[in-house]
């Protein structure tokens, strides 16, 4: 269960906090309370958050992606995906070793609904 803390973060089980990820077009965790490691410092403001130190996400993925308006892309490969960012005041800076297309970025954290 996540429960909206603020305009940009969700709170989750076990110390940890969750943010949309726009490069990604997922949510993103990350420990900030607890003895679970790796655990990351936090500001405390759910609406400007900034953790440290970077957040580093790994996932398999496909390609082509299959998207709403085409549920079936035909033959698809497995893929490694990565996103590396600094999210410093409400903002998330992507490294340029992410494989998504906001790499060298930095745009504002969008709201969770």
């Amino acid at each position: 269960m996540m429960a909206k803390i603020g305009a940009k973060l969700r709170n989750l089980k076990g110390g940890k906090v969750a943010f949309w990820c726009p490069g990604c077009q997922r949510m993103h965790a990350v420990t900030v309370v607890g003895n679970e490691h790796p655990r990351w410092t936090w500001n405390n403001d759910a609406d400007r958050p900034t953790f440290s130190p970077s957040v580093l996400v790994y996932w398999d993925g496909w390609e082509p992606p299959a998207t709403p308006e085409n549920m079936n892309p035909g033959p698809q490969t497995k893929v490694s995906k990565r996103c590396h960012s600094f999210v410093k005041d409400g903002r998330i800076q992507f490294l340029g070793d992410c494989t998504h297309a906001l790499a060298g970025q930095t745009v504002d954290l969008p709201d969770v609904d």
